[in-house]
């Protein structure tokens, strides 16, 4: 099983739903109704599963270069 290959994929499908849940706030903002408090908290769920999985995205090709023994440039 590829580890990298399914948490890009949730990365990738989280970011559309994240995307969705905030353009639909936003349309609903501008149409004039005022949705109710709790919509504003839809956001949160994806963006901190984004988080998590940007950030072992982030430090994925660092750990791949420390597990063999090269030094990373800076």
């Amino acid at each position: 099983m590829n580890w990298n290959y399914w948490i890009r994929k949730i990365h990738r499908w989280v970011s559309i739903i994240f995307t969705a849940i905030v353009t639909a706030i936003f349309v609903a903002l501008g149409v004039g109704t005022e949705p109710a408090e709790w919509v504003y908290f839809l956001p949160l769920a994806p963006l901190f599963l984004l988080l998590a999985s940007g950030l072992y995205l982030f430090v994925l090709p660092y750990a791949a270069k420390w597990g063999s023994g090269q030094r990373v440039a800076r």
